[in-house]
């Protein structure tokens, strides 16, 4: 079995081959503080969320890479009518980050105002402990400033 490294805590791992490429690994991966995207050993391409099969040369070749949580964020929206679950969150911040190795994934963004948020910002991803029994039971991710 292929030994991880972490690249946030550089603690060793046994990561199983077997794992599948899917929305609830890679929420599996949230929970214990990983963002792991998925790429093609055929092609090189990577994907965040990870996808089952490549979208450039269709192989299902792939392994999981940890990717390091720091990027810039693209673009944002700033939310103040929200869905039941989250109106105690109001006013919140949703944005897009790009991070150093070119992958984007959406977000909340955390521990920066509205009125001083900048596209281009640097912001890293973080992890939340507690569980939502109201919304989906996986383990959330946002991102706030570095």
């Amino acid at each position: 079995m292929p030994l991880h490294v972490s690249t946030f805590t550089g603690e060793h791992r046994k990561m199983s081959e077997e794992t599948p490429f899917t929305i609830s690994s890679f929420y599996k991966f949230v929970s214990e503080k990983r963002l792991m995207a998925a790429k093609c050993n055929e092609c090189g391409a990577e994907f965040l969320p990870p996808k089952p099969m490549c979208t450039k040369c269709f192989s299902t070749n792939l392994k999981w890479i940890e990717v390091d949580g720091k990027g810039k964020l693209l673009t944002y929206t700033i939310i103040y009518i929200a869905p039941e679950q989250f109106q105690d969150m109001t006013p919140y911040i949703i944005g897009i980050v790009e991070f150093n190795n070119g992958l984007r994934l959406p977000g909340i963004i955390r521990g920066v105002k509205p009125e001083v948020i900048k596209i281009g910002m640097n912001l890293k991803i973080d992890f939340e402990e507690s569980v939502s029994s109201e919304w989906h039971a996986w383990s959330r991710y946002f991102f706030r400033p570095v």
